[in-house]
């Protein structure tokens, strides 16, 4: 089986992509659901506070990996396929798990966009746990980066950048599942 694991700041364009392997029936499973999971399990709302909140602590208490761990987890119960997409990807330690336990078949992706272009569609995406003000925006951005995004997305296989249209960046998308 081939992973491919999406990374990228908030509103990059990962959602866009993980959609269209979807519409593909490649199976996904999304990192950030786990947080979601855990974030309600606590009996908490899902805002973006909350969630990070979740994510930052859980880090602390069981490891920079953990979402990793349980993102395995998932992925042992699953029917097997010959391709499989992972989406979220924060840290270097989840990236080091991930390669560890699936060596080579792993690919880490890094999908790229302007600061302008993402606070642009986290007013326009109003999805449950997005920002909504510029200050939340820029906290949002500095938490995920003391996570080590950065470094993740630096490590990357490869970078799509995502500046065009809807249109362009399918393209970019499908070349790659073409290619892997």
């Amino acid at each position: 089986m081939k992973i491919i694991a999406f990374t990228g700041m908030p509103l990059s364009g990962k959602s866009e992509a993980v959609q269209m392997v979807k519409e593909k029936n490649i199976p996904v499973v999304r990192m950030g659901d786990m947080v979601w999971e855990e974030t309600k399990r606590q009996g908490l709302e899902l805002t973006d506070a909350n969630v990070g909140h979740v994510a930052t602590t859980m880090r602390k208490s069981q490891g920079k990996d953990i979402w990793a761990q349980k993102t395995l987890e998932t992925i042992k119960k699953m029917q097997p396929t010959d391709l499989l997409v992972i989406d979220g990807i924060r840290n270097h330690e989840e990236v080091d798990f991930f390669k560890h336990k699936l060596g080579s078949t792993f690919h880490l992706i890094a999908i790229v966009a302007s600061d302008t272009l993402r606070k642009k569609r986290a007013l326009s995406r109003k999805r449950k746990d997005d920002t909504q003000t510029e200050d939340q925006f820029m906290m949002r951005d500095k938490r995920e980066l003391g996570w080590g995004l950065g470094e993740v997305i630096a490590s990357a296989d490869e970078v799509i950048v995502n500046e065009g249209s809807l249109q362009e960046f399918q393209q970019h998308i499908k070349k790659l599942l073409e290619r892997i």
